[in-house]
């Protein structure tokens, strides 16, 4: 029996009933991922799995630096064939880590190969690879017709003018395709060239001159109509944590105008204007029915070297371990107060977190919208098999699992597909094993409904997405 069967971590036959007739055929909807929108509307046709699967994989990089392999073959600027030839010989050494699963469920479902990825076999992967992907079914279009991908969200900065997502909607693409607010440049006040630069940008994006800090705030109202005009529904913002040190504007016009004369603003400056920024933010989300997503809790950049050397996103990143729920108690408090509570997907990166985030969210489910504040799935090192059982157990402890969005790919690459078959494998195991002990009913109607509704139909009537 090949590693990657069909039975893959379904460890008693009621689980494997639950996948198998449950779960295995539901489409996709990949509500939060950074899918450049310019492969999708070029229909990109990817020529090795160094482009499709290496390229950009900073857990990848992760684990060969661990292994000793250096970062020319990370970064760096090694022939593609010998880098993806140390990464072959780096997965043997992923054995029980989650990148060992992830890699043979992919080759798998992408390329049929039913051996293990090593030294020996790395030639054979790879040309199998070249020669599937040189075929039309394995471009972007194909890729996302394979899994059933019925919509996905991308990630995309306020002043982007959303080009490649008009391409997109032009073409004969069955995918829905989305962009998703990512406002998080707005913020740099304490990093004046960042955001004056970030201004221009948005000066030019919404054809209005910013001269002063309405004309700002107006600046990022316009581009917020023109995202929604596109299709969108959805936010998205990466902080450390929530900040709450509520200032007037008056203060914050301050801050403003200090960082575009080039001061920077100090961090009790910077935690006001982030403040009043996420508040306003959160306004403009509620107004138009949005729901806004927080990703917390990640400490990026901890290498100073290897950020200068590669830059963001390649690998230097870990848990973050700040206090956070009396901050997010004060923000989410403030939004209900004032009327400007929208649809909220919270993200944990912090496992201690878990209880605080989950049982903070229930606080502020207003008996209206079902699910109306969601604790996220597991995210970034949170995204494996353990921690996703951590995940569904704590909401289902404090909260209802019943009313979960499920899983996204939170992915650069379209190679991560099977990362929802993965939960779904997961998900299915965990309440297989309490139906076989007893813990919850023997009845299929029951548990086979709640699977349906966690692996598709609560993210599609949640996010309400024109045409899913």
């Amino acid at each position: 029996m090949s590693f990657i069967h069909e039975d893959f971590l379904l460890t008693t036959e009621h689980a494997k009933r639950l996948y198998h007739t449950y779960a295995k055929g539901q489409p996709v909807l990949d509500y939060h991922c950074h899918l450049p929108p310019e492969d999708i509307a070029s229909n990109r046709q990817f020529r090795n799995l160094f482009e499709i699967w290496l390229a950009g994989d900073h857990y990848k990089w992760r684990a060969m630096r661990a292994n000793g392999v250096g970062e020319a073959y990370c970064t760096g600027d090694a022939d593609p064939y010998e880098k993806f030839l140390a990464w072959a010989r780096t997965v043997p050494d992923t054995l029980r880590n989650p990148l060992y699963h992830w890699s043979h469920l992919e080759l798998k479902r992408y390329f049929g190969f039913d051996g293990l990825l090593d030294e020996s076999t790395a030639e054979t992967v790879w040309e199998l690879a070249s020669e599937r992907l040189a075929q039309r079914d394995l471009s972007v279009f194909g890729i996302l017709a394979k899994f059933d991908v019925r919509a996905l969200c991308t990630t995309d900065d306020p002043t982007d003018d959303l080009a490649h997502h008009q391409a997109i909607a032009a073409s004969d693409l069955e995918t829905r395709v989305y962009p998703a607010f990512r406002p998080d440049t707005a913020l740099t006040v304490n990093h004046p060239g960042v955001f004056n630069s970030w201004v221009s940008a948005l000066e030019a994006s919404a054809n209005h001159e910013v001269r002063s800090f309405r004309d700002f705030l107006d600046a990022i109202g316009q581009r917020h109509d023109y995202f929604h005009s596109m299709g969108c529904r959805l936010s998205d913002h990466g902080l450390d944590y929530v900040y709450s040190d509520f200032p007037s504007e008056s203060a914050v016009e301050a801050v403003f105008d200090g960082t575009r004369d080039g001061t920077p603003a100090s961090p009790a400056e910077h935690a006001q204007f982030a403040a009043f920024m996420m508040l306003f933010f959160g306004q403009l989300d509620a107004s138009k029915g949005w729901t806004k997503q927080m990703h917390l809790g990640a400490r990026r950049n901890n290498n100073t070297r290897g950020f200068v050397a590669a830059g963001a996103d390649t690998g230097f990143d870990s848990i973050g371990d700040w206090p956070q729920v009396e901050s997010l108690g004060r923000y989410l408090d403030r939004l209900d107060r004032d009327g400007g509570l929208p649809r909220m997907i919270l993200y944990n990166n912090n496992p201690n977190d878990n209880y605080t985030f989950a049982t903070m969210l229930g606080n502020f489910q207003d008996g209206l919208i079902p699910g109306k504040m969601q604790f996220g799935s597991g995210w970034w090192y949170l995204d494996q098999k353990e921690a996703m059982e951590w995940q569904l157990n704590c909401l289902s402890n404090v909260g209802l699992l019943s009313r979960f969005v499920g899983m996204l790919t939170d992915s650069r690459s379209f190679m991560s597909y099977p990362r929802h078959e993965y939960f779904r494998r997961v998900l299915c195991n965990l309440l297989g094993r309490e139906m076989a002990s007893g813990e919850i009913p023997n009845d299929y109607g029951l548990v086979g409904g709640l699977v349906e509704k966690l692996c598709f139909r609560n993210i599609r009537d949640y996010l309400r997405l024109e045409g899913v």
